[in-house]
């Protein structure tokens, strides 16, 4: 035991930002977990910790422990939404994922709902959120070559609270099969890369951290239906809608914002610039292009702007 806290400082005092414990609930002893927790803290207050731990993780997320866990039961409700009947079955079933449900609209809020319960506002906002690792095969892959699917989670992931965590190569379009075939070298030749993908990826990061309500804000759910689902991220007046459409058909739609936005209010697209009204309590016509997702932010900005001026 002693030897293994030592290991923890040791590189705790060398300057790595933290740890992230394979298999940790395999040493079922959470008195060693509480004295590596303090070990730690004790040098670094700042030191994330977080555990491979695959299902809901109550018992370790009291505090006293780990700080957060490798979230993929939302990894499984993005396979099940976003991927959907699509799904590479028998390579999902291959890994921890073990069986995953095709979702709509109502059941992946539903889900989402449910994994936000277990835990308080302090662990949900510092889980780490994740759309594929080492263990696991790759998101493309999943989703049978269909780079839509990925597109879609990796807004909801950059949206959505928590610490997301991006596995290496998906952001260039990489894929491979279970464990060892996901864990593939990097092509660093850029002739191999999906160049337009990484582009996308990088706006949906910038877009992260340029808005602070999209990473600390309170988490709404407004709509779900017709193939999409849309919620809402407010802090300190700042406040952004985000629409998935999950659907192979664009949709316009009024979405429903009794009681958060008021009538009046309007919201510009972040990345296109178009401009829509709130009326009556909607959003209205909101345009969503088919297997994409948009980002409406509501502040001055666009005070005075209508759509098409």
């Amino acid at each position: 035991r002693e030897f293994l806290w030592d290991v923890a400082t040791y590189w705790i005092e060398f300057g790595i930002d933290g740890w992230r414990l394979d298999v940790p609930a395999e040493i079922d002893d959470d008195g060693f977990w509480r004295e590596f927790r303090q070990r730690v803290k004790d040098i670094n207050p700042e030191a994330y910790i977080v555990g491979e731990i695959w299902h809901e993780a109550q018992r370790w997320l009291q505090g006293d422990q780990f700080d957060a866990v490798m979230n993929y039961p939302v990894t499984k409700a993005c396979l099940g939404y976003f991927v959907g009947d699509n799904l590479l079955r028998e390579e999902a079933a291959s890994c921890g994922y073990n069986r995953i449900e095709a979702l709509d609209d109502q059941a992946f809020v539903k889900e989402i709902k449910r994994i936000l319960s277990w835990y308080p506002r302090s662990i949900t906002d510092v889980q780490l959120n994740l759309l594929g690792s080492h263990d696991t095969p790759r998101f493309k892959t999943l989703a049978r070559g269909d780079d839509s699917a990925y597109r879609l989670a990796l807004l909801f992931q950059m949206t959505y609270p928590g610490a997301p965590c991006i596995y290496y190569g998906d952001e260039i379009g990489l894929e491979g099969g279970h464990d060892p075939a996901c864990r593939n070298a990097f092509p660093w030749d850029e002739g191999q890369w999906d160049r337009e993908l990484h582009s996308y990826v990088q706006r949906c990061i910038a877009l992260r951290k340029g808005n602070e309500a999209l990473r600390r804000g309170d988490l709404a759910w407004l709509f779900a239906g017709q193939g999409v689902v849309a919620y809402g991220r407010k802090l300190e007046g700042k406040v952004y809608l985000v629409l998935l459409n999950s659907s192979r058909r664009p949709v316009t739609l009024g979405v429903p914002v009794t009681g958060y936005l008021e009538n009046g209010t309007l919201l510009r697209d972040l990345w296109s610039g178009a401009v829509v009204n709130v009326v009556a309590g909607q959003v209205e016509g909101a345009h969503i292009p088919a297997r994409s997702g948009v980002v409406l932010e509501a502040n001055d900005a666009v005070e005075g702007k209508r759509d098409g001026e």
